[in-house]
Parts: C-alpha cells; sequence; structure tokens
C-alpha cells in the first residue's frame, strides 16, 4: 500500500509538472523553430518608435 500511494505521487507531480511547463517548452521550440530573426521585432519597433519621447511620471 505504501508503495502505490508513493507511486501514486510521483505520477502526479510529474503530470502536473509536465502540464504547467508545457506552454512554456511549446513556446521555446516555436520561437526557435519558426521565429528565427523576428523573436525581438516588435521590442525593436516599440523602441524606435518611442525614440525622443520625453520621460513622464514617477521620481527619477
Amino acid at each position: 500500500m505504501d508503495n502505490f500511494v508513493i507511486d501514486f505521487i510521483l505520477l502526479a507531480v510529474f503530470i502536473i509538472g509536465l502540464t504547467a511547463l508545457m506552454g512554456t517548452i511549446t513556446n521555446v521550440f516555436g520561437m526557435k523553430v519558426f521565429g528565427r530573426g523576428n523573436v525581438n521585432k516588435f521590442k525593436n519597433t516599440s523602441t524606435n518608435v518611442q525614440t525622443g519621447w520625453k520621460k513622464v511620471g514617477g521620481k527619477q
């Protein structure tokens, strides 16, 4: 009975962990295979648009 409980807990941890990391694993795989050179495309575009803007808000 003890072995069954230990096996059940290990299986549950494995399934929950795999489910929790599935999105991250898929995202990394997709960016490496299909993303090619466009990984920072939107970040770079946003940075270029904001060039020359004044810093506002908060204490600097």
